[in-house]
Order: structure tokens, then sequence, then C-alpha cells
């Protein structure tokens, strides 16, 4: 049976942009060696791959949420809540399993929250988790007494430290992590519905779909997301506070837009979200090895996100379907 040809043609264009992304990444790559004879050591790419994996968790579940037609304002701050409230259980001589499982849960409790409150109680995505960002934030501070609470816990300690097979156990997480989204957005029919709700909700709802349901599973998923991310957070800082997770969401959601995924729903990519992190990420350490200053690196940041949403604006004129 042949494919739709409005979903070729979509197909064929994200798989476009995530090729663009690749030739970026290179050019990046090029770049790096040519100003810093530091870029191409093994150390400094396991950094970048390191480096990247936290906010790369983080950003699996943001791009699912936003192809769905959501926005989540408040994953740096459920990260930050999440690794606060595990420290906390382990001061009461709670070991590794429980924080772990504590870090999870309370990110899927705050992302069911979030979606309660904008599937059935009718809120704005980015009134909802704006809310939820603030108060993430004052319960984490609140909890920890504004005081940065160490990990004790050799076991959550050798996440950071831990190879297999040569590759960092942090970039193991967020490689299964990926999978795992990419799998739940590709394969499946939640993946399918998602989509249809993010590009037209009413449409999807006439079609059967339950909009309310598969919104709110989705920043379910994004908590979830947030809380893997606390754990590994925990590891690279051995801390849990209320100051991690810091601006996370803007990360997240830049990362998804300069990888193809439309702010206004229906579209995007896992593979282009993830390239969108490592893109960043691979800058922020091309300016470090250079010395260049922060406000550099927001400017250039900035610019790349502008520079992305104007290419998808002109993309999505090209690609819509003439009135018959």
């Amino acid at each position: 049976m042949a494919a739709h040809p409005a979903r070729s043609g979509l197909a064929r264009g994200l798989r476009f942009a995530d090729a663009g992304l690749v030739v970026v990444l290179v050019l990046l790559v090029v770049a790096g060696s040519v100003t810093s004879d530091a870029f191409l050591t093994g150390s400094n790419l396991r950094n970048i791959l390191v480096s990247s994996s936290v906010i790369g968790v983080v950003t699996v579940g943001a791009t699912l949420v936003i192809i769905g037609g959501g926005i989540d304002l408040s994953v740096g701050a459920i990260v930050a809540l999440a690794s606060v409230w595990a420290t906390t259980l382990q001061t009461q001589s709670y070991g590794p399993v429980v924080m772990v499982l504590c870090a999870v849960l309370v990110g899927a409790g705050a992302g069911l929250v979030n979606g309660l409150l904008i599937s059935y109680g009718r809120l704005v995505p980015f009134i909802a988790t704006l809310a939820m960002l603030v108060a993430a934030r004052g319960l984490a501070a609140r909890m920890a007494e504004n005081r940065t609470q160490l990990v004790t816990q050799d076991a959550i300690k050798r996440i950071a430290t831990t190879d297999v097979l040569g590759v960092p156990a942090l970039v193991l997480v967020l490689l299964a992590t990926g999978l795992v989204g990419w799998f739940l957005l590709e394969r499946t029919t939640f993946g399918r519905r998602l989509v249809a709700v993010g590009g037209n909700s009413e449409a999807a709802r006439l079609a059967g779909i339950d909009v309310r349901r598969v919104t709110a599973s989705l920043y379910v998923i994004s908590g979830v997301c947030c809380g893997i991310a606390a754990v590994m957070i925990m590891a690279r800082t051995t801390t849990g506070s209320s100051t991690h997770g810091s601006l996370y969401e803007l990360d997240a959601i830049a990362a998804a837009i300069i990888g193809g995924t439309l702010l206004t729903g229906g579209r995007g990519t896992i593979v282009g979200a993830l390239l969108g992190v490592l893109v960043f990420t691979t800058i922020t350490n091309i300016f470090i090895l250079n010395n260049l200053s922060t406000d550099v690196q927001n400017i250039a940041k900035g610019a790349i996100i502008v520079a992305a949403v104007l290419i998808q604006r002109r993309t999505g004129t090209r690609s819509s379907p003439a009135p018959t």
C-alpha cells in the first residue's frame, strides 16, 4: 500500500532537517579542531557527550510534549525537586534504589499534576507549567532549607564514573531514553495519536482519540524524564540542590526547535532534538576552549534559534498543500 503523499513529504522534510543538523555538527567539529588543539582529544569529546546526557534526557520528554501541542516550562524545577527529595530520603537512611525510585516518582507525580491541570482543568500549558516551575523550586528550597545536600551513596556516584565497553554510563542512559522516546513516537499507536493531537486537537477528538488522556500522558512522560535526569545530575555533582536544572526548560525547548520540532505541535523527531542538544553543547564547548564569554555564547545560541524558526516557517510554507 502506497504511503500517503503528505506523510511521505513530511517524513522527507524531517529527515532532511536531521541531515542538515549532522552537517552543522560536522562544521562545528571542523571549527573546533581549527580553533583549539584540545577539541579533538578523547577526553574533550567524552566531556561533550557527558555534558549532553542530562539535558538530552530532559529534551526527549520536552520534545514529545511540544509535538503533542503543549509546552513544559517546569522541567528544570522538577529536576531540582526530584534531586532534593531523593537526597532528603538518603538522610533518613534509605538506600540508592529507593532514591532512584523516589526521583522518578516525584518527576512523574509533578508531570501528572501538570497534565491534569492542562487536560482536565483546562489551564493553558504555559500558565500551568509556569506555576509548577515556581512551586517546585519553592518546595525544593524549603525541603533542603536552602542548602545543598550531599550524596553519600557510592552506588549513585558510580553512575557518573562507570563506563560500559568504554562508553560512559550517563551517555548510555541518554541513548536508552532516546531510543524509548523514538520508538514511542515512531512505532506505536500512542505516537500517531500524539502527533494527531498536536496537529489538530479538535480533528483528533472527532476521530475518536481521547485528547485529554494523551495530553496528560505526555506530561507524565516528561516528568519521568526529569526524574531520570535528576538521578544523573545527582551522580555528576554528588549533590541534590534546589538550583539544579536552572534554565533547562529553555535549553530543552531550544534544542527541540532547532531539531525541527514545531512549537505549534504536530511535527518533530527525537533524533533531531538530540542532534540539537549536541549542537548547543558543542558550541558551548568550543567557546569555553577559546575563553569566550558566556554573553557571546548566549548571543550565538539566540541567533541559531531565530534562524531555525525562520527556516521552519519557510519550509512549512513550501510544504503546505495547495488549496483544492
